[in-house]
């Protein structure tokens, strides 16, 4: 009996032993694995930003010219209502319906305004999200990641390469795509 238990443990030893070879192998083998915010990166890098003060240079006088014209539609909607009891009913009518046209006339040229702004920040958008990618690439080949995500729900700050694809993006050449 004591010879059936001394065979048994050596085979599970023997066992323990050939899995533990096994497992060593991938163990050794860790994974590298890296986290960019991409949010963080649309909103911090310079090219991003670049392309907001593009955006604002851009659009900037019209959207002033915009409230200008707000401004001038709500003293002339004040002064009617002031001079309404003073008015011909007919000339009130007339101003009313002035009014009523520029206020139309004002919220289609802002809805314009928006859709342009919209497009022109996705064109723009797009361009810096194209570069991040490259430089998000290069990093992932230099430096031998074996994944790079960028939507989680929660990553450490040892996965987090952020600031790394931010200060490449900063340095590389504005102009080319």
């Amino acid at each position: 009996m004591k010879t059936m238990s001394v065979r048994g443990l050596a085979r599970a030893g023997l066992l323990v032993a050939a899995a533990g070879a096994m497992v060593a192998p991938v163990a050794a083998q860790e994974l590298k694995i890296g986290y960019v915010n991409s949010e963080r990166v649309l909103r911090d890098a310079a090219p991003a930003k670049a392309a907001q003060t593009k955006l604002e240079a851009e659009f900037g006088k019209r959207d002033r010219e915009l409230n200008d014209q707000a401004q001038k539609l709500k003293a002339a909607a004040e002064k009617l209502e002031k001079d309404a009891p003073t008015l011909a009913e007919a000339e009130r009518t007339r101003r009313q319906r002035d009014l009523l046209e520029q206020d139309r006339d004002l919220q289609r040229k802002r809805r314009e305004f928006q859709e342009d702004l919209q497009q022109r920040k996705n064109e723009e958008l797009a361009g810096v999200v194209e570069r991040a990618n490259r430089v998000i690439k290069q990093i992932f080949e230099t430096e031998k990641y074996d994944l790079i995500l960028q939507e989680v729900v929660f990553a450490g700050a040892r996965v987090d390469i952020t600031d790394k694809v931010i200060k490449a993006l900063n340095a590389a050449p504005t102009g080319g795509k």
